[in-house]
């Protein structure tokens, strides 16, 4: 198989997730939709925004990162993690004469 840059694209199919929200949160996701209107000159649905504020919620999570990244050389066995912490290994220098 030849090396490629873009590596294998992601699932892309979208699910769908029901929640049900306060009416105090309903009443804030409904002023972001005035704000974003305001600042864009867009009119978006709330049912719209919401995946994009939930993606920018945990790209912006520091200590969800840094879990993430922690949990990643596991899930591939324990020689996955154990390289991960000790790095590459180092070719030894030829004793031949």
């Amino acid at each position: 198989m030849p090396e490629i840059k873009l590596g294998k694209l992601p699932d892309r199919k979208p699910v769908k997730i029901a929640i049900t929200v306060s009416a105090a949160l309903d009443k804030k996701l409904h002023s972001y939709v005035e704000a974003y209107r305001a600042a864009y000159s867009e009119d978006e649905k709330v049912g719209d925004q919401i995946p994009f504020m939930l993606e920018q919620f945990l790209d912006g999570d520091r200590g969800f990162a840094k879990a993430r990244k922690e949990a990643e050389p596991a899930k591939d066995g324990p020689a996955a993690a154990a390289s991960a912490r000790t790095g590459p290994k180092r070719r030894e220098p030829s004793t031949a004469s």
